[in-house]
């Protein structure tokens, strides 16, 4: 079910989303948050009136520039966004041709041996068979008669495999870009078989591998659990079970750290429901206090309608142990869950999911930059994580569309 009492939190980040995205739509960004088209009009039309803004004036200068003739504005957050479009796209060719470098440095092992070096010296000794009897080039270099053969006449099916490689490849480039370069080879199967092309995904991972298509990789985590040695003995009711049969019955959170541009931090709270790993809550402060985690709860509240009944699982933080956040969940009636001190295994997936956030929204940057850009990042990230991002342990469906599944099989059942 769609969070209908959204917080000024989220309405604000929602609205910075769609003014600092270039080309935006408020169809596209408003399919990212999960929510409705005209809500998300109406929030960006009532910022800009409060701004000062005329919706045609900012509309009119995100067209000029998406069309590449975006001209110097009078209105200084006008001229702010043109100049964040503008690095956008900068940073986009710069990545760009980072990628076609490091593609040009792996052509060198094409003669570094194995496979490939046999297949060159094959194709030395077809374009100097003219010159040189080809018995002779083989003894040479050392390759077998019989098998140049071979590889000869495999020459009009290689080239139709490496067609059929190099289109495929165009589609996995396509969907790898839509996922913001985060996507390996079991998501990007799993996307090209939603849009009807049925691959195995060995040649999926064989294919980005060919044509250096990679995710990114995990960065050093820094410590943000931090016991409280006065707080009272919570017992662990899920004994690393992360799962559930139905939503609503089993949510964990965790804290983890966002790195600024300065040296500082912003902080983020997230509850996650075990079930399909939706985040139903979360909250981002420059600080650790109790307020983090409570914030993010009473958000998950608010989309969830009720907490009643259900446990929620965390480390031994001083946060989450803190009396105020025990009152909070004894108001929502709540059963509160911790592992052990010091184990992150006892609450491994929402470290795995933290992981994930900031290996596919830094994508090997060191920080954010400021915190505003950091803010609307993982804002982004978190809400297209729920509507569109595939996880693994859902089947490679999206938390909301394998909740939507769920309830739609029980009322198939029901009737």
């Amino acid at each position: 079910m769609a969070m209908k009492d959204y917080s000024d939190e989220f309405r604000a980040d929602a609205v910075a989303l769609y003014e600092s995205t270039p080309g935006a739509t408020y169809k596209s960004i408003a399919a990212d948050l999960g929510i409705n088209r005209a809500t998300l009009r109406e929030w960006v039309l009532r910022n800009r009136e409060c701004r000062g803004a005329g919706p045609v004036a900012a509309r009119a200068g995100q067209t000029s520039a998406r069309a590449g003739q975006a001209t110097p504005s009078a209105d200084p957050d006008e001229r702010i966004r043109q100049l964040e479009a503008r690095v956008a796209e900068l940073e986009a060719n710069e990545r760009k041709l980072a990628t076609e470098r490091d593609i040009l440095r792996k052509a060198a092992k094409y003669f570094a041996g194995g496979d490939e070096l046999v297949r060159s010296r094959f194709q030395f000794v077809d374009d100097h068979r003219d010159a040189f009897e080809v018995k002779q080039l083989c003894q040479v270099l050392d390759v077998n008669r019989s098998s140049y053969y071979k590889w000869l006449a495999g020459a009009e099916a290689r080239q139709v495999r490496q067609r059929a490689d190099q289109r495929l490849a165009t589609r996995i480039r396509e969907v790898h870009a839509e996922s913001g370069g985060a996507y390996g080879s079991p998501r990007v199967t799993a996307e090209l078989k939603e849009t009807g092309l049925h691959v195995n995904e060995k040649r999926v991972a064989r294919v980005m591998r060919r044509f250096s298509i990679t995710g990114i990789r995990l960065r050093r985590r820094v410590r943000t659990t931090v016991a409280d040695p006065a707080a009272a003995l919570v017992p662990d009711l899920f004994q690393r079970d992360f799962t559930a049969t139905e939503p609503g019955l089993k949510y964990m959170g965790d804290i983890t750290y966002l790195p600024l541009g300065n040296g500082e931090f912003l902080y983020l709270a997230t509850v996650l429901d075990c079930f399909s790993r939706r985040v139903v809550g979360w909250s981002i402060a420059d600080h650790m206090r109790t307020d983090l985690v409570a914030d993010a709860l009473l958000m998950a509240a608010r989309t969830r309608g009720s907490l009643e009944g259900s446990a929620f699982h965390s480390d031994h933080g001083a946060q989450y142990g803190s009396r105020a956040f025990a009152g909070l969940c004894d108001q929502l009636k709540v059963t509160r869950s911790m592992g052990a001190v010091g184990s992150s295994a006892d609450n491994a997936a929402c470290e795995s999911f933290h992981a994930s956030l900031k290996r596919e929204t830094l994508q090997g940057s060191r920080d954010y930059g400021d915190a505003s850009i950091c803010r609307r990042t993982v804002f982004a990230w978190l809400t297209r994580y729920n509507t569109r991002r595939r996880h693994s342990a859902n089947g490679h469906l999206s938390p909301n569309e394998y909740e939507r599944r769920h309830h739609a099989a029980k009322l198939t059942l029901a009737a």
